[in-house]
């Protein structure tokens, strides 16, 4: 098995089956195919362009080898990872749009129509962005927005992902899209930002709370009103009792209602509330200042964090005391106390 930049004959890197994800000038979902029926001989491996390959007698300009939240392909030994390879900066929908300027990766859910809420699209577009910033170190932080001043983000979009035509298994699959995303971010090793300029509702309040830092706008409003239509706040419940006590998560759960940014900072979900006028400038200087730190302590600190959360006290104590040794270990430790005894800003290293 063999896989690295340049050309690559599929037979010896070992790979099943592809998944074509782009075709031609545009956006061509071409599902998952087998080699052998596909008559496919090579890829070449690159930067941002994964692949080409010949289909018949179509030119493909991406190939994608996809499953989960990595890129990668399967062979006699099970499934690996090509850790060279980074992700598609590029999501396959206009409705997300994905940027990155001076360590700050940002996120934005561009349906303004629509209040924002996420087709099946947005949702594996947010997941594979995420994932795929956690191996690149040109990202530091992550900010997730919604397009315009009405909404962050208004949850799923209800008219357009309850087509069953795929089955009720595939149907089932895809629902559970969403606490993949929670779970990459989770997972991420880089502090995330939610910028909240409005609305923040059901699916949408759950990913602003997956988000280690919410700011609000002094206009934002946040709920999870599904028991209003008949249905019930279950992949949000997880990053609600992460941000929130359990009553005050019952309670919103239980009654649907909607509460303002100034009740959501008094109920602990909301890191800072500003006013609207201020929150671009508010967003960009925190994300600034997490960019500045150093990411090897960033992650270990912030993994730390996550893994203990929900454990007993006891193992909790442990776990983080062992993490303490790890994190005076690093380069960037070391390089910390030498820049504060010389009264020096730290170059940091990242390890």
């Amino acid at each position: 098995m063999s896989a690295g930049f340049g050309w690559c004959p599929l037979g010896s890197a070992g790979f099943r089956w592809v998944r074509l994800v782009s075709a031609g000038f545009g956006w061509c979902p071409l599902g998952s195919v087998r080699l052998g029926a596909a008559g496919i001989s090579w890829v070449r491996l690159g930067w941002d362009q994964l692949g080409s390959a010949r289909f018949g007698s179509v030119r493909l300009v991406s190939v994608g080898v996809d499953r989960g939240d990595w890129f990668g392909g399967r062979s006699a030994f099970g499934w690996w990872r090509a850790p060279e390879w980074r992700y598609r900066r590029q999501v396959p929908t206009d409705d997300l749009l994905v940027s990155v300027s001076d360590g700050v990766l940002r996120l934005t859910i561009n349906r303004p129509e629509r209040r924002n809420a996420m087709s099946w699209d947005v949702v594996r577009g947010l997941r594979e962005a995420v994932a795929g910033a956690r191996t690149d170190d040109d990202v530091r932080v992550v900010v997730v927005t919604g397009a315009g001043d009405e909404a962050f983000c208004s949850g799923a979009d209800l008219g357009g992902m309850g087509d069953e035509t795929e089955g009720f298994l595939a149907l089932h699959d895809a629902r559970g899209e969403l606490a993949n995303v929670f779970r990459a971010m989770w997972d991420l090793g880089k502090p995330t930002v939610a910028r909240v300029p409005g609305w923040a509702m059901a699916g949408g309040f759950g990913l602003a709370l997956a988000c280690d830092l919410v700011v609000a706008s002094d206009r934002a409003r946040f709920g999870a009103p599904e028991i209003k239509v008949g249905l019930w706040p279950f992949m949000v419940t997880v990053p609600m009792l992460r941000s929130m006590g359990t009553k005050a998560a019952l309670d919103l759960m239980l009654t649907g209602r909607v509460v303002a940014a100034e009740e959501a900072l008094r109920l602990g979900f909301v890191s800072r509330v500003v006013p609207h006028d201020d929150l671009d400038a508010t967003v960009d200087d925190l994300a600034a200042t997490l960019a500045s730190r150093s990411p090897a302590v960033m992650r270990l600190g912030r993994d730390a964090f996550y893994a203990v959360v929900d454990m007993p006290a006891d193992p909790a104590l442990a776990h983080l005391h062992a993490m303490l040794t790890l994190v005076n270990q690093t380069e960037d430790a070391a390089e910390g106390i030498a820049a504060f005894t010389d009264k020096r800003a730290p170059q940091w290293r990242g390890r």
